[in-house]
């Protein structure tokens, strides 16, 4: 199983939500594109909150820079992102695929994150709370259904009932779960909510 983790913004919980997913199905990770940190990339992040022997870590197909919009990233760098360049590592695990940004976030002058989504992927969308994230959350699963992929909701932060109802009831998306917000997070914290979204996440 390859799942793609997308958000409805940055810094809505990608990366915390894409550790999770991991440990949880003893899955490789690969994010192929970093833009920015990269001495403390998403990846070492994950690396560092997974319990499991069994997960791999896949290298960057782009290991841009500056933490800016990956077009924009490479232009700095002087090189421009191909689509055609970005290949899913080999592996007979399951791969949790991370993305950057949202679905539309442009990689050249062409292409956004939302075409290196295989159609063969599931996809799990992180939505987080805040003034316009039902607009954010309902657009970016509309494209994702409408593309026919199978698609999961985890919502991060604290509740918000009416928000997550009325996007529940409006796309019937499945709701895998919610990851509070934590004091802290470490690998007991990664292992708790993988224990309880694995059985979610292998019906997805």
């Amino acid at each position: 199983m390859k799942i793609f983790i997308t958000g409805i913004s940055t810094e809505v919980g990608k990366t915390l939500i894409s550790a999770i997913v991991t440990e949880a199905l003893e899955a490789d990770y690969w994010k192929p594109i970093q833009a920015g940190e990269l001495d403390h990339s998403d990846t070492h992040k994950v690396k560092a909150l997974i319990s499991n022997k069994k997960s791999k870590f896949h290298a960057n197909a782009y290991a841009l820079h500056t933490p800016m919009s990956p077009h924009a990233a490479a232009e700095i760098d002087n090189v421009v992102i191909e689509i055609n360049a970005i290949k899913i590592p080999k592996t007979k695990n399951h791969l949790v695929i991370e993305g950057a940004g949202g679905l539309l976030v442009p990689l050249n002058n062409e292409n956004t994150i939302l075409d290196i989504i295989a159609d063969d992927y599931k996809v799990i969308v992180v939505s987080r709370h805040y003034l316009g994230s039902i607009n954010h959350t309902l657009m970016t699963l509309k494209i994702l259904q409408e593309r026919g992929l199978e698609v999961g909701v985890i919502f991060s932060g604290d509740p918000h009932p009416s928000t997550e109802s009325i996007i529940q009831k409006m796309t019937g998306v499945s709701v895998i779960g919610r990851v509070a917000e934590e004091t802290e997070i470490n690998k007991e914290v990664i292992k708790r909510y993988a224990h309880l979204f694995r059985e979610k996440l292998l019906d997805l």
